[in-house]
This record gives C-alpha cells, sequence and structure tokens, in this order.
C-alpha cells in the first residue's frame, strides 16, 4: 500500500471496515533480494484488545516463519546446509481440546444466573410483607425468626434447583458442552452455592423493606460482581491486587471454578473442597446474618 492511501487506511480502520492492515513497501523484492532490511507496517485496529492481542501474535509468528525460509534459502544458495528448526513444538490440548469458547461460557454463565436469580427471588419475601401490610399477622403467630425464614426460603430453594436443573439441561442437549464429573456432586455443591445465594437476599429483603428497593440492590450486588469480579468475564489474575482481594467475598468465583472441575475435568471433592468449604462458610453466615437481622416486631 503506498504512502499516498494510509488516510484512506487511516478513514477505514476507523470506520471498523477492517481490524488489520499490512502496508508493504513498493520495493520491498528488491531489498529483500540485496539482503537489506525491508520495513513492513503492521497495523492493528487496538479498539478491541482481545483480537489485537491474537491478531498481533499472528503475525508475528508469520514473520518469523518467513524470516527463517529466507535465512534457509539464502544458506542453500551459498553451498550450506539448510536451516533446520530445533525444536518441534506439538501443543496438546486438555479438557478443551477443540478450544471451543462455549464449554467454559456456558458454565460460568450458569453460575452468574444462579446467583441472579436466586437472590431475585428472596429479595422480595419479607418486603413484600411489610408493604401488604401483612407482617403485622406474621408477627402475631407463635412461630419463631428461624422458622419464618426458614418457611419463605424452602419454596424458593426448590425452585432454584428446578432451574439449576433447566440450566444444565440447557447446557447438554442445547449447546452440547461436555459434561465429565458426577451429577450428584454437581447438585449438590448447588445446593451449598443455592443456599447462600437465597439467604443473601432474604437479608437484603429484610433489610430495605421495600420491594423496588431490594429488587434494585439484589441486582446490583449480584449480577455486577458475579459477571465482572468471578473471573467469567476476565481472567482474576490479570486484575489490580485490589481488585483480586475483593474477587474473595464474590460467591460466583467459587461456583464458576466447581462448575468448570466438573463440566471439563470431571474432578472430585479432593480437588474441590477448598471452594466448596467456602462456599459453606458464605451460607453459613448469611443464614446467620439473615436471622440475626430479622425481628419479630414492628419497630
Amino acid at each position: 500500500m503506498g504512502v499516498d492511501n494510509q488516510r484512506d487506511l487511516v478513514r477505514a480502520i476507523d470506520t471498523g471496515r477492517v481490524m488489520v492492515a499490512l502496508v508493504v513497501p513498493y520495493d520491498f523484492a528488491r531489498r529483500i533480494d540485496a539482503h537489506r532490511d525491508a520495513p513492513v507496517q503492521f497495523i492493528v485496529d487496538g479498539s478491541d484488545s482481545n483480537t489485537a492481542t491474537i491478531a498481533i501474535g499472528y503475525a508475528d509468528v508469520i514473520a518469523q516463519i518467513y524470516a527463517l525460509d529466507l535465512a534457509s534459502q539464502r544458506s542453500q544458495r551459498s553451498g550450506g546446509p539448510a536451516i533446520q528448526i530445533p525444536l518441534d513444538v506439538r501443543p496438546r490440548v486438555w479438557f478443551n481440546e477443540e478450544l471451543e469458547s462455549k464449554n467454559f461460557i456456558v458454565p460460568g454463565l450458569i453460575a452468574v444466573i444462579m446467583m441472579v436469580i436466586a437472590a431475585l427471588l428472596t429479595s422480595l419475601t419479607i418486603s413484600r410483607e411489610w408493604e401488604r401490610g401483612t407482617m403485622e399477622q406474621l408477627i402475631s403467630t407463635p412461630i419463631k425468626g428461624p422458622e419464618l425464614i426458614l418457611g419463605k426460603l424452602l419454596p424458593y430453594f426448590s425452585v432454584g434447583m428446578l432451574d439449576m436443573l433447566l440450566a444444565v439441561v440447557m447446557g447438554q442437549f442445547l449447546f452440547h458442552v461436555p459434561f465429565r464429573g458426577d451429577v450428584a456432586l454437581l447438585f449438590g455443591l448447588a445446593m451449598i452455592f443455592l443456599v447462600g445465594a437465597l439467604a443473601m437476599g432474604m437479608t437484603i429483603s429484610i433489610v430495605t423493606k421495600s420491594q423496588l428497593l431490594s429488587s434494585q440492590v439484589a441486582m446490583v450486588a449480584t449480577f455486577l460482581p458475579s459477571f465482572l469480579l468471578s473471573g467469567f468475564m476476565f481472567t482474576i489474575a490479570n486484575m489490580p491486587r485490589v481488585i483480586r482481594l475483593i474477587t474473595y467475598i464474590v460467591p460466583a468465583r467459587y461456583f464458576i471454578v466447581i462448575l468448570k472441575g466438573i463440566y471439563l475435568k470431571g474432578v472430585g471433592m479432593e480437588i474441590l473442597a477448598v471452594p466448596t468449604g467456602l462456599l459453606a462458610v458464605y451460607g453459613i453466615v448469611m443464614v446467620l446474618l439473615a436471622n440475626f437481622r430479622f425481628k419479630k416486631k414492628l419497630a
């Protein structure tokens, strides 16, 4: 591409018509034949950093292969031996051999969906009673606070497990995500995760006492952290140190590790003991917090 067309090239990249461009000088072949440096410009649209990084990696490999091929040809022309590559790299991919993005997106998406749905379901329970004026009737009953919270959680726990079943079935038969682990282990650990998520929504409902406010708080407190800080969208190891510390209190982080381990690797409790234990601690804390915040009195 000549110098006169560089302005058109910049305009094409700016309008999104091209992602990469290769600018080859008019005397490129003559420079190569004369054993002189032949600079080539490779322009990448960096607005999509992931695609740009992949494109630069491909270009770097192609340039190295071309340079090695030229060096080998020159060596043979001068009577020397052909240059052989000392290393023969043959990569082998485990757990996701086809490198299909859906195989790691779907398990992570299940965790995000379950976290949001569970918290939203229970965020309207206690606040609905306050807004409808039926809380006085519940307070007048002889049941205790923990019994009331348990009675509110159980129906939504069943709904949450049904949603989990639907998500697993869709992942298996609609998206064809490989499932290499134990189904019983998956649903057993999902129960632990679901208890914590439901108790979190219940706590929000108890504190806010408003259906609109509780639903909004539940959405912000579950969707954004689960989507951005759980490792589903961005790699936690690449985050700043402060953000990495915050991710330790996001339960979806541990559930995503569990889902990917069971789905893609087929691992058991000997590997998933740590994230399972942390999920159990989170569930216990949320249940205790809900019981602590709920008081059987009007004021």
